[in-house]
């Protein structure tokens, strides 16, 4: 092939999509780039990390003079734009997919590879009920609670995809393959995004 495969990992809050792809990510034998995206962002416009993790799939307007890793880049009257930090995190997400094979969750990776070949843009979602369940597994939180983090969270990666895609989060059309996380489970979900890529002709068939 002549380009390696990036699968872009869109996902609904508790559904599991970032343990799909980090098993996608061992199966494979490639990189996940999720906060270590966001480190990179960092290192390439010579920010904090911690500008880049308060604005996380966020937009809006905020100043950032006390996020700059050295004080010569700025005063208190900068400002930082989403735009801004998206233009910079779109630049590295460019440039992973120019030099290797990756799994890349969120952050309209699938938008901004949109014209690049050999990239799979996959959406994990499963049952509000499920999900619930994850969360309250994974965090300790009450179930009233685990239900305010999924409708908060979801609103906000919807709101930030929407705004910078010009799309629509979570629409079947926009993506290569939807799949529901709780009918498979984490590994037979991966399993199943690797038999889907390759039977696109994106991955080498398995080795007999």
């Amino acid at each position: 092939m002549e380009k390696k495969i990036i699968i872009n990992v869109g996902r609904q809050f508790g559904s599991g999509g970032k343990d799909v792809a980090i098993e996608l990510g061992k199966k494979l034998g490639i990189k996940v780039y999720d906060n270590e995206l966001i480190t990179k962002a960092a290192e390439a416009s010579g920010f904090s990390p911690d500008v880049f993790k308060v604005k996380d799939e966020k937009r809006s307007l905020f100043p950032v003079s006390s996020f700059f890793a050295s004080q010569t880049f700025g005063s208190p009257k900068n400002f930082l734009t989403g735009e801004n930090l998206f233009q910079i995190q779109s630049s590295v997400i460019l440039e992973i997919a120019e030099k290797e094979a990756a799994i890349i969750i969120g952050r309209c990776a699938d938008y901004i590879l949109r014209d690049r070949g050999c990239t799979l843009d996959v959406f994990i979602t499963a049952p509000h009920e499920a999900r619930i369940e994850r969360i309250c597994e994974r965090t300790g939180a009450s179930r009233e609670k685990a239900g305010e983090m999924i409708e908060k969270t979801d609103r906000k990666r919807e709101t930030y995809y929407n705004y910078y895609t010009f799309g629509n989060w979570g629409v079947a059309s926009n993506y290569d393959l939807c799949i529901d996380s709780s009918i498979l489970g984490i590994e037979g979900t991966a399993d199943y995004i690797i038999d889907f890529a390759r039977r696109a002709g994106m991955l080498p068939e398995e080795e007999k």
